[in-house]
């Protein structure tokens, strides 16, 4: 399966989501993208994560930015998750692991002497022709999501830093 890197285009994906779509990102050209892959539904830093970006909303929509959450849930948790917290962005389900894959993001790790597989919590902005611009792993929750949208508002600039 092909991997991504920075500065090089996101191979095309359709998946389902929350309110009965389904993303495919060639069908997203001319908006940036954020893709946030979170553990669990109703966990604490996924709650926080989720509402931060959700408080943020309008100002990454400013920015012709779309915002979607990925984690391995089912839909009917992530509807469930998306109304509690009254989040204004979709929810992708990738209980398949394919987005997870691709992004690399599903790790093994050892938990109470076992190995178990564990979700990363990774955020990934994608430019508006579908090119990977910037990648952040094992992300702590606090101020995340003023990171990225800093470097959103920086713009093209920032495009070197990666």
């Amino acid at each position: 399966m092909q991997q991504i890197a920075i500065n090089q285009p996101v191979p095309d994906f359709i998946v389902p989501a929350t309110s009965g779509k389904n993303v495919r990102l060639s069908l997203l050209k001319g908006y940036k993208v954020v893709l946030f892959f979170y553990p669990k539904d109703n966990t604490p830093g996924c709650t926080i994560e989720s509402q931060d970006f959700g408080a943020n909303y309008q100002a990454f929509r400013d920015q012709n930015v779309l915002i979607f959450g990925v984690s391995r849930d089912s839909l009917a948790s992530h509807e469930e998750f998306k109304e509690k917290q009254s989040l204004p962005f979709e929810l992708i389900s990738d209980s398949n692991e394919s987005l997870c894959k691709l992004f690399e993001v599903v790790k093994d790790k050892e938990m109470y002497g076992k190995t178990v597989r564990s979700l990363n919590r990774s955020t990934f902005l994608i430019d508006e022709t579908g090119v990977l611009l910037k990648e952040w792993r094992n992300v702590s929750v606090k101020e995340h999501v003023h990171e990225v949208l800093a470097f959103v508002k920086g713009g093209l600039k920032n495009r070197k830093a990666s």
